[in-house]
């Protein structure tokens, strides 16, 4: 590409987005917001499994047709760090999607939530022992910060409610699957130096083969899903948007900032799902919607900055 066609592509709306860590994090988030919501009214009517599946089938096939020259592109690469690719596929795609629909059949929508956002804390974890990465202290206080502002709306204003709080089955299924997205969002940053679609394509396509023969296990086990309107939009759902979408603007939003100043963003995902829930479910905007909204923000901000190299 010559530097006029580069220039081109970077004054192009899709490249200045493509460029705006914030932005493309924030849309990961919204959509995600919404996964949880969809693959709440899904449990009971998809299994697990089959839903992950059919999601990163589907969005494989989405993106294979502008990823293919891509892929053709960077297989030696590919093929060179397939154990890595491998991998991320597991961890990210596999391990993780099946583990939080299943885990949306045994706890609640609360429980969920107040776990998601300790996904900071596993990246951190995970950073450490991987990379020798020590968050440093504005990190550790905007995660502290967007965390409370968290619990301050699920909680309705009033902390004391967190005693009441008990975890079950779900609740540990989903913690072991955010361990396992910590993973991923880590490992992310040692992957190939290939183009955005050849990660993407190659692990929807891996991640969905991989779930085959955990597929086959409960296709023979459990009752199979109805192929009726509400589940057929829920599966079109989240193929499009928690998986096409929100992966190409996480992985690039990885890319530009790393991994612990893009976690706080797993903070987002709870405060777009209660303002989804005043939209769409009808409940009533109160005040400490807007404080919390306000400590998520301020927490995602201080975390997320870009700290100043010292001088010398």
């Amino acid at each position: 590409m010559s530097a006029s066609d580069q220039t081109s592509a970077a004054a192009s709306p899709l490249g200045w987005l493509a460029n705006q860590p914030y932005l493309l994090l924030s849309i990961t988030a919204l959509c995600w917001a919404g996964n949880a919501i969809v693959g709440r009214l899904a449990a009971g009517q998809i299994p697990p499994v089959t839903l992950s599946f059919l999601r990163w089938s589907l969005a494989f096939l989405i993106i294979l047709p502008i990823a293919w020259k891509h892929l053709k592109h960077d297989w030696p690469t590919i093929r060179a760090s397939l154990g890595t690719m491998v991998a991320l596929s597991l961890t990210g795609i596999s391990a993780f999607t099946a583990m939080q629909y299943w885990s949306l059949e045994h706890t609640t929508a609360l429980n969920t939530l107040l776990l998601q956002s300790a996904a900071p804390l596993f990246v951190a974890v995970w950073s450490l022992f991987l990379l020798g990465v020590r968050l440093t202290l504005a990190q550790a206080i905007g995660v502290a910060l967007s965390l409370t502002g968290v619990l301050v709306i699920l909680l309705h204003g009033d902390l004391t409610a967190l005693t009441g709080i008990a975890f079950n089955k779900g609740d540990i299924i989903f913690t072991l699957a955010l361990v396992i997205f910590g993973l991923y969002s880590v490992l992310s940053l040692k992957r190939p130096k290939i183009h955005g679609l050849s990660f993407v394509g190659f692990t929807f396509g891996c991640g969905a083969a991989c779930l085959i023969p955990l597929l086959i296990w409960e296709l023979v086990s459990r009752p199979v899903m109805q192929l009726n309107t509400a589940n057929l939009l829920s599966t079109a759902y989240v193929a499009v948007f928690p998986s096409t979408v929100a992966y190409l603007c996480f992985n690039r939003g990885v890319q530009l900032i790393g991994a612990n100043r893009a976690a706080p963003f797993f903070h987002v995902v709870p405060v777009f799902g209660s303002v989804m829930a005043i939209v769409f479910l009808g409940e009533h905007p109160q005040l400490f919607h807007v404080i919390g909204f306000v400590m998520v923000l301020t927490g995602v901000f201080v975390a997320s900055r870009k700290t100043s190299a010292p001088s010398g």
